[in-house]
């Protein structure tokens, strides 16, 4: 049950923004709560003026147990994790069991790659203590296999994001918020590419922004569209699969490589159109003739100096902005500095464009050394739609990462530490929501895994605040007893189906 101090109530709409059920608005100048409220506490945590009270959990309802937060859930209304509802006095798992994973098995592994079920939709035991909610066992080419699956609750994880651009977003170590508040920061770029790591237990655990950490963190991992910003950087629209919205601009392509590997790979078909090109990029710039790659196809150094500081023959590092390439170049004649014309010849041709071909222009030098745009010819063009159809679509990509350890181990088995070494060893293969992970070397269960190749909407998050991943654990029957596992909670997967309707 909540109350609202109507004097230290300022209308912030914290409230408003930050309740997951829609159950609280502020209506003439004060906060009121509706029949939706199920007492899970975001209100009054986020408030800053302390007007908001919890006095208790009492409700119409039923108290769901399946998360530390027990929400008091009205008839017809459904918790803060949008998991559960009250159906007739009941606190029902909202979602049906999917049983199907999406993605194809390997045909090199020891065990059945896909599990027998998936999670997604299998509800938690709360406390973990108890067996996990379906404990499957079918027979596989003559083996008995089992997989255990429950969507468990966990305050270390995160997302790592992907993004093709080559536009600078801001400094390595820049904060990233949404709406306002601290839900990452970006990390080393890789390549062609800029990284972010969002959320972690650090962020969803301290102070109160941990709960937009939280829907951050699913948001993505589920395939929505969501809008950050860099301290002092860029605006940034990312979504899954789709192509990264820079500033408001839309990205195409990904770089084919840098400037001076792009001179590596079309060095031979540049050298037969102009006499220099340079190619423009954050990274690296190149340049044609004085490469070693313009070497090997019989180039000599033409006298053009580009725009950049020099790291080595034909390669130059530039200063990173919203330019060509990447860098600050705006106007492409900036990025030739000066020509020397004791080893140029007037009317040469100098091709500025950028690691996408995305963008060309054409220069030719004056007899004083002095250079001015000209028109791009057929033959150049083909050289630059060489290195354009060469690159790849750009997109966003999300990688989901958590780490099982703890009490989520222990509804699978008795002893959480041979679970931990029976995955390590391959024994048991370990699943998120259908789609193959990759585990952290070291101690614990610590893993990654591409949400496009997760059932769809397989995250959601409690108000504890914990993002919720459904796992599974998929090994021999065998396998399950020496480990210690809830036998007596095996049950068929035609009884599971039967039984559910499915």
């Amino acid at each position: 049950m909540i109350i609202i101090d109507k004097e230290k109530c300022k209308a912030c709409k914290l409230c408003e923004k930050n309740c997951p059920v829609d159950a609280i608005h502020v209506i003439d100048k004060l906060a009121k709560t509706n029949e939706a409220c199920v007492s899970c506490g975001i209100c009054f945590r986020v408030c800053p003026f302390d007007a908001i009270v919890k006095v208790s959990d009492a409700a119409d309802g039923p108290l769901c147990t399946h998360c530390p937060v027990r929400c008091a859930i009205p008839e017809g209304m459904t918790g803060a994790c949008k998991r559960y509802t009250n159906v007739d006095g009941i606190i029902t798992r909202n979602r049906k069991l999917v049983v199907d994973a999406i993605t194809n098995e390997p045909g090199t592994r020891k065990l059945p790659y896909k599990p027998l079920i998936t999670a997604v939709g299998s509800g938690t035991n709360y406390p973990c203590c108890r067996p996990a909610p379906f404990i499957v066992q079918e027979k596989i080419e003559n083996l008995d296999v089992i997989t255990v699956v429950t969507e468990a609750p966990l305050s270390y994880s995160g997302v790592k994001v992907k993004i093709d651009t080559n536009l600078h977003i801001g400094e390595e170590g820049a904060k990233v918020k949404r709406d306002g508040k601290h839900v990452g920061m970006i990390t080393t770029e890789e390549y062609g590419s800029k990284m972010l790591t969002l959320g972690g237990a650090n962020l969803l655990s301290h102070g109160n922004d941990g709960f937009i950490v939280a829907r951050t963190i699913v948001d993505l991992a589920n395939g929505r569209r969501v809008v950050l910003k860099v301290d002092k950087g860029s605006t940034m629209e990312l979504q899954q699969g789709y192509p990264p919205i820079i500033d408001g601009q839309e990205e195409k392509l990904m770089r084919v490589g840098c400037g001076s590997a792009t001179i590596g790979m079309f060095a031979a078909k540049l050298s037969t159109v102009v006499d220099e090109a340079i190619i423009l990029d954050y990274h690296i710039i190149g340049l044609l003739s004085e490469h070693l790659a313009g070497k090997e196809v019989g180039m000599t150094y033409s006298g053009v100096v580009p725009y950049g500081t020099k790291s080595t023959v034909g390669r130059y590092f530039g200063a990173q902005g919203h330019g060509w390439g990447g860098t600050e170049i705006i106007n492409p004649i900036d990025a030739i500095v000066s020509v020397d014309m004791n080893l140029a010849k007037e009317g040469m041709r100098i091709l500025v464009t950028e690691t996408t071909g995305q963008k060309a222009a054409l220069f030719t030098v004056k007899k004083d050394g002095k250079v001015e745009e000209i028109d791009l010819t057929d033959d150049i063009m083909e050289a630059v739609n060489l290195i354009k159809s060469t690159c790849e679509i750009s997109k966003v990509s999300v990688v989901y990462t958590g780490g099982t350890g703890g009490s989520a181990r222990a509804g699978v088995t008795n002893f959480p530490r041979k679970l931990t070494d029976a995955v390590h060893r391959e024994e048991v293969n370990m699943t998120i929501g259908g789609a193959p992970v990759f585990l952290l070397p070291g101690g614990g269960i610590n893993f990654m895994v591409d949400v496009a190749k997760m059932v769809p909407d397989s995250t959601t998050w409690v108000p504890t605040p914990a993002t919720v991943a459904p796992i599974e654990y998929t090994m021999t029957k065998k396998t399950y007893e020496e480990l210690g596992g809830h036998m007596a909670s095996i049950r068929s997967k035609e009884e599971i189906l039967k039984e559910l309707g499915l």
